[in-house]
C-alpha cells in the first residue's frame, strides 16, 4: 500500500479530473488518490468512477452531507487518517496546484516536517493568473492577515496544497473546526502552530484552472475573514 495519499476534493470538475487523475497516477513513488465530490451536477463524480473501476490506487467518496469545502475535506481527511497513510495530501482539482510538485512536498514531510505547504509567496513561488490587481491584493492581504491572527510563521496561509505528516495531523480537532469554506485551511494551520509544529513551505508556480469556474465567492470571503479575526482573538484572550 502507498505510503502517502492525496485527498482532492470536487465540485463540477468533470474537464479536470481526467488529466490530474493521469498526472498523479504516475508519479513516482506510486501514491493513493481520494476523490471527495459532492454530488457535482456535471458529472465529476462519475468521471472519477470510471477512473477508479480502472485503477485501485484511486478511491471516491460520493457525499451526501452537509456541502462546502471544509465539510469534504473533514471527512476526506479523516477517511485518511484511518487508512494508516503516514502523510496525506490535499489539492485543488482545476490543475492551479501542478501535481509534479507533490514530491518536494512528499519530501519535505518524509525528512522532519509536520506540515509542508506549497507556497505562492516565497522566493522561488509564482503566480501565472489573469488577477486583476484587487484579487491580488485581497489573496495577498489575506496570508498576511492570517499570519497575524494566527502567529504562524507562513507567508500562504491560505494555499490548499499541503501534505500532512499524519500523526501530527492526527491531534488537530478537525470536527470541532467552524468553516464551511476555504477558511478551514486557516484552522487547520492555526492549529498546527498551536501546537508548535514545524511548518515549512516549498515554493510553486500557481497557475490558472484549466477549465470550469472558480468556487471563490463573496461569502466565501467574508467567513474567512470572520473565523481569522476569531482565531485572532481566541490567542490574544489565551495571552
Amino acid at each position: 500500500m502507498p505510503s502517502t495519499i492525496v485527498i482532492v476534493p470536487t465540485y463540477n470538475e468533470a474537464d479536470n479530473l481526467p488529466v490530474l487523475a493521469q498526472r498523479l497516477l504516475a508519479l513516482d513513488p506510486p501514491l493513493a488518490v481520494l476523490i471527495v465530490d459532492d454530488a457535482s451536477p456535471d458529472g465529476t463524480g462519475a468521471r472519477a468512477d470510471a477512473i477508479a473501476a480502472r485503477e485501485p490506487r484511486l478511491r471516491v467518496l460520493h457525499r451526501t452531507g452537509p456541502r462546502g469545502y471544509a465539510a469534504a475535506c473533514r471527512e476526506g481527511l479523516r477517511l485518511a487518517l484511518d487508512g494508516g497513510y503516514a502523510r496525506i495530501c490535499t489539492m485543488d482539482a482545476d490543475l492551479s496546484h501542478d501535481p509534479a510538485a507533490l514530491p518536494e512536498l512528499i519530501q519535505a514531510v518524509a525528512a522532519g516536517a509536520d506540515l509542508a505547504i506549497g507556497s505562492r509567496y516565497v522566493e522561488g513561488g509564482e503566480i501565472l493568473v489573469d488577477w486583476g490587481p484587487v484579487r491580488r491584493a485581497v489573496s495577498r492581504s489575506g496570508s498576511a492577515y492570517a499570519r497575524a491572527m494566527t502567529g504562524a510563521p507562513v507567508h500562504d496561509c491560505t494555499s490548499g496544497f499541503r501534505c500532512y505528516r499524519a500523526a501530527a495531523l492526527a491531534q488537530v480537532p478537525l470536527a470541532r473546526m467552524h468553516s464551511d469554506g476555504y477558511s478551514f485551511l486557516i484552522e487547520v494551520l492555526a492549529a498546527f502552530a498551536r501546537a508548535e509544529a514545524r511548518i515549512i513551505e516549498v515554493p510553486i508556480r500557481y497557475v490558472d484552472r484549466r477549465a470550469g469556474a472558480s468556487k471563490i465567492s463573496r461569502r466565501i470571503i467574508v467567513e474567512a475573514f470572520g473565523i481569522t479575526s476569531w482565531l485572532g482573538l481566541r490567542r490574544l484572550l489565551k495571552r
